[in-house]
């Protein structure tokens, strides 16, 4: 029996919970690796900025302030690439992705060979930059529309899971994408985690490497829809006559 091609509705469904799973590896980096800053979940930063306001002991400020304008930045550049492009994955939406993954490829190399550590500056740009590559990717996930997954956040994700299940008394639509998209942000900041047992960068990298990934594939994906539909409009005259 010849296998069915998965659709592209479910193949954007799985790059952007492999996205998710990135961002919970840059979450972990950040909180854990640069001075308790979140990268991704901006509501853990302006948590951490009111707490941090009120008097809470060591928290930090600038960094989490940084990040929240840097992820509003990145997410205004995201929305303005793709104000006008067409619904569904299009190649703007392969240029915003491939910023995403240039950013935090750059920013790998910059941590594996300079100890961003050591120097609050460095630090700050560290983490502000990943804020900045996550604004980008939330906005584009946004604009694609793959339903309950959003890739920098799960807290409605979370709700929604218990709130549409039936021990709520409703039908539980979407519960298995939403549990993978809770699971595998979980699984990701465990990962991120565990990456900086051997050094910051290798955290960073791997999302990088997740995110070129995503990329090349909706990419390829892309082209080969392109040339179907195109195809199509070809045998539409000859099938009239």
């Amino acid at each position: 029996m010849k296998r069915q091609p998965v659709s592209t509705a479910r193949l954007h469904l799985w790059l952007m919970l492999t996205l998710t799973f990135s961002t919970g590896v840059v979450d972990a980096v950040g909180f854990l690796g640069l001075d308790q800053v979140f990268t991704g979940n901006m509501t853990g930063n302006v948590v951490l900025l009111g707490m941090a306001i009120a008097g809470g002991s060591d928290l930090p400020v600038l960094r989490p302030a940084l990040a929240l304008l840097f992820f509003m930045v990145g997410a205004v550049i995201g929305g303005r690439v793709l104000r006008t492009a067409p619904e569904g994955w299009s190649g703007r939406t392969s240029i915003t992705f491939l910023t995403v993954a240039v950013l935090i490829g750059g920013l790998a190399l910059f941590t594996a060979l300079v100890d961003v550590t050591a120097d609050h500056l460095l630090g700050s740009i560290t983490t502000s930059t990943l804020a900045l590559a996550m604004g980008v990717q939330a906005a584009t996930a946004k604009r694609l529309k793959v339903a309950e997954i959003t890739t920098v956040v799960v807290t409605s994700t979370i709700t929604g899971l218990a709130s549409d299940s039936r021990l709520a008394g409703g039908k539980s639509p979407f519960w298995l994408r939403r549990a993978l998209a809770i699971s595998l942000i979980l699984v990701g900041a465990l990962v991120g985690a565990a990456a900086l047992h051997i050094d910051l960068w290798v955290g960073i990298a791997l999302s990088a490497v997740l995110s070129a990934v995503v990329t090349l594939i909706g990419q390829l994906r892309h082209r080969k829809d392109k040339r179907a539909a195109a195809d199509e409009l070809d045998l539409e005259p000859t099938a009239a006559r």
